[in-house]
C-alpha cells in the first residue's frame, strides 16, 4: 500500500510490539456479547505472533474519564480474545508502570497481552507526552490497527507514532485501502448514498462530497429538508426549516461542481411515527399536511436503482427511512439488496460506514456482501468529510 507503513516492512521477530486496537466492544455482565471488532484485529495479532513479536495490546474502552473504574476494565475482552484466537491472552492491571512491566517481562516471543484501558489515565485524551514515553518504555515497534480510534489525536492512537518504529495493521491498512479506492482515486461514475435525520449533522459531509462525487443521493429525514427548500410542502415530516437556505446553498454548489443531487420523487407517508402505522405512498408533490414522510417510495428505489447502475463505486452512509420500523424498511432495504446484487456481479465497488449505515445493511441481510463495511463510526464520517486524521497521518511513510 503505497503512502503508509504496513506490516510487510516491519521487523518483529523478538521486539515488543505495541498494538492499538479497537475492543470497544458491547458487553453485558461481563461477557462481550458481540465480537465483530475483535474478529476484525484477529489477523494482524496473528502475523505478529507467528512472526515472533510479542502482542502487547493497548486499548480504550468506554469513557471512564480519566480514572481507573471496574466498570470499564477490559479483562472480560482478553478472555473473550483468547476464546477466538485459541490461545493465551494475558492481562495486566494497568497500561504503564509496574504491572504493565512486569507482566511484559514475563511474555515469549510468540506471546499476547492486553494492557488495561488507556483511558484510565487523564494523560490518554490529551495526548500526555508524559504517558506517551511511559507506553513507549515497554516497547520497541508500534502498530495501529485501530482506524475507528484514528481521528483523535491521543496518546495511544498517535503519540506513540512519533516514539518508535510504526506501522499499519492488516485492519487498518485494509481500511485505508477500500477508502482509497472508494473516494481518492475512484472507478467512475462514483455515487454517494447519505442519509439519516438531520442536515445539520452532515453539512460538511454534504458540502466534501459534492465536490467529490458525480451523484449525490439524498436519503432520510434530511431529504425533507431539502425538499421544502425546493418549495416542496412536507407536512409534518422530521425537517430543519432554519437550514433551507443551506441546503439551496448545497444544491448550488453541487450544479457548479457537475454533481447531480440525486432527492425522492415519492415517499411513503404516516401520520404516526410507529411500526406498522397506517401508510401509503404520495409524490413529493402531494404531501398533506399531517403526513410525515418516513420513506422512500418505490419510484424513489427505482431511480437510486437506475443511478446505480451506471455508477462503478458507491460510498454510502445513512438510511433512507426509518429503517427501524417495519414497513419503513423498505427503501434501505431494497437499495441496500441491490448495491450487493452489483457488487457480487463486480459491476460497483461499494463502500459503506457509520453506526446507521452498519446496523440499517445489516437488518437489509447484505452487511457482509459490500465491498467493504466499515465499523469505525466518528472516524468514517470524518474521512468522507475529507478532515485529516491524526492517527494515520503519523503512519505515513
Amino acid at each position: 500500500m503505497s503512502g503508509f507503513r504496513t506490516l510487510d516492512s516491519a521487523e518483529l521477530k523478538g521486539k515488543r510490539v505495541l498494538v492499538r486496537v479497537d475492543v470497544n466492544v458491547p458487553m453485558e455482565n461481563g461477557k462481550v456479547t458481540d465480537t465483530t471488532r475483535l474478529d476484525r484485529i484477529l489477523p494482524t495479532l496473528n502475523e505478529i505472533s507467528k512472526k515472533g513479536g510479542k502482542v502487547i495490546m493497548l486499548a480504550h474502552f468506554g469513557r471512564p474519564k480519566g480514572a481507573p473504574n471496574p466498570d470499564f476494565s477490559l479483562k472480560p475482552v482478553a478472555e473473550a480474545m483468547a476464546g477466538l484466537l485459541g490461545k493465551p491472552v494475558g492481562f495486566a492491571e494497568d497500561c504503564i508502570g509496574e504491572k504493565a512491566a512486569a507482566a511484559v517481562a514475563k511474555m515469549a516471543d510468540g506471546d499476547l497481552l492486553l494492557l488495561e484501558n488507556t483511558r484510565f489515565h487523564k494523560g490518554e485524551e490529551k495526548n500526555d507526552p508524559a504517558l506517551v514515553e511511559q507506553m513507549a518504555e515497554i516497547g520497541d515497534v508500534y502498530v495501529n490497527d485501530a482506524f475507528s480510534s484514528a481521528h483523535r489525536a491521543h496518546a495511544s492512537t498517535e503519540g506513540l507514532a512519533h516514539k518508535m518504529p510504526a506501522f499499519c495493521g492488516r485492519a487498518m491498512q485494509a481500511e485505508l485501502e477500500a477508502l482509497s479506492k472508494a473516494l481518492d482515486n475512484p472507478a467512475r461514475p462514483l455515487a454517494a448514498v447519505v442519509g439519516g435525520a438531520k442536515v445539520s449533522t452532515k453539512l460538511e459531509l454534504l458540502g466534501n462530497l459534492t465536490k467529490k462525487v458525480d451523484f449525490l443521493i439524498i436519503g432520510g429525514g434530511m431529504a425533507n429538508t431539502f425538499l421544502a427548500a425546493q418549495g416542496k410542502k412536507v407536512g409534518k415530516s422530521l425537517c430543519e426549516h432554519d437550514l433551507l437556505d443551506t441546503a439551496r446553498e448545497i444544491i448550488k454548489t453541487a450544479a457548479t461542481n457537475k454533481c447531480q443531487i440525486v432527492l425522492p420523487v415519492d415517499g411513503v407517508v404516516a401520520q404516526e411515527f410507529k411500526a406498522h402505522a397506517p401508510s401509503h405512498v404520495v409524490s413529493v408533490d402531494h404531501i398533506g399536511d399531517a403526513d410525515m414522510m418516513l420513506d422512500a417510495g418505490p419510484k424513489s428505489v427505482a431511480e437510486v436503482e437506475k443511478v446505480l447502475t451506471a455508477c462503478k463505486t458507491l460510498v454510502w452512509n445513512g438510511p433512507f427511512g426509518a429503517f427501524e420500523l417495519e414497513p419503513f424498511d423498505a427503501a434501505t432495504n431494497a437499495v441496500a439488496r441491490y448495491a450487493a446484487r452489483l457488487t457480487a456481479e463486480g459491476k460497483l465497488l461499494s463502500v459503506a460506514g457509520g453506526g446507521d449505515t452498519v446496523a440499517a445493511l445489516n437488518h437489509a441481510g447484505v452487511g457482509d456482501k459490500f465491498t467493504y463495511v466499515s465499523t469505525a463510526g466518528g472516524a468514517f464520517l470524518e474521512w468522507l468529510e475529507g478532515k485529516v486524521l491524526p492517527g494515520v497521518e503519523a503512519l505515513r511513510a
